[in-house]
């Protein structure tokens, strides 16, 4: 097949690595302007720009795809398929219907469920035990395209939003292959979504902010899937930390309010239990083990994590 394929970040290599090494020949790909980022604003390339660099593909970076002249460029392409893996834009009716095979969505949930940008951080978040990729053809909806093939993934209490994404681009990989060789030889049939849907939405920076009224069990799970972007974080007085890692704990406490301080644990009070901090970066510092953080800073009991950007406590 001649694939066009769409995809931005690290989640998308496995796939577009695998479409390489593959019989099919990938004639271009799409990925989103070079952005800016760090503290000197350099433009930096994508992970699947710098991908299809190396290997010699052509690389359109559209500021929207809807376009005329991208949506021309792609006719004149004649792409047999267009894989889409974690893009960041949504793609017009005209392009969805343009391929003969269609386009063809690698998602990492199991669909109806988590619809949307962040679905490996919403199902980390709600607690799920399990996750998956599903690949599916796309329609003119968020998500909603009928379904082609699904594997499911166990969720592991050590997984944060990082490593099963990890886990998942590999998987959603090894999908996507099977999923081509079906549909060219037509042994494949689409089926249909069932189930109550829910979304993901894209995540903001200020989406990190940890509630501390909220239990224990949900703060831990809420860490996990803030890790590593856009990261959960909290204050005590004005200086902002990240929070990377954290237990639920026994015992009870305040809301946000520092209950226990010893050489190597630090405990702090939710709405229901107490959560033990794990891993904590101080901001502009590295990342940093509980412990040797604790050696360099002077926390009491009775000090507390604030919830609110807005008002320093």
């Amino acid at each position: 097949m001649k694939i066009v394929f769409f995809g931005t970040p690290e989640f998308a290599v496995p796939s577009l690595k695998i479409l390489l090494g593959s019989e099919h020949e990938v004639i271009a790909v799409v990925t989103q302007p070079d952005r800016q980022s760090g503290r000197g604003r350099r433009f930096h390339l994508c992970p699947v720009k710098a991908v299809a660099e190396e290997a010699g593909i052509k690389v359109l970076q559209p500021l929207k795809v809807r376009e005329q002249k991208f949506i021309d460029e792609l006719k004149q392409l004649n792409p047999s398929v267009i894989v889409v893996v974690a893009y960041g834009q949504i793609l017009p009716p005209e392009i969805i219907h343009m391929p003969e095979f269609g386009c063809l969505n690698v998602h990492a949930s199991l669909l109806p469920k988590y619809r949307g940008a962040a679905p490996i951080n919403k199902a980390l978040i709600e607690g799920e035990e399990k996750t998956g990729v599903m690949t599916m053809l796309m329609d003119e909806g968020m998500d909603t395209g009928p379904l082609l093939l699904k594997e499911e993934t166990k969720i592991t209490r050590e997984d944060t939003a990082g490593s099963l994404s990890e886990k998942l681009s590999e998987t959603g990989a090894a999908r996507l292959i099977l999923t081509l060789e079906g549909l060219e030889k037509g042994n494949l049939k689409p089926m249909p979504q069932e189930g109550e849907p829910s979304y993901a939405p894209l995540m903001k920076k200020s989406d990190g902010l940890i509630q501390w009224t909220l239990p224990a069990e949900e703060i831990c799970n809420f860490i996990r899937g803030m890790n590593p972007w856009p990261g959960a974080y909290g204050f005590i007085g004005e200086e902002r930390f990240k929070i990377l890692m954290a237990l639920p704990a026994e015992g009870d406490g305040d809301p946000g309010m520092i209950e226990s301080v010893t050489k190597d644990e630090l405990l702090v009070g939710t709405g229901n239990g107490m959560v033990s901090i794990i891993n904590i970066q101080p901001s502009g510092k590295p990342v940093m083990e509980i412990r040797a953080f604790l050696q360099g800073r002077k926390l009491e009991k009775g000090m507390r994590f604030n919830s609110d950007d807005q008002k320093f406590l």
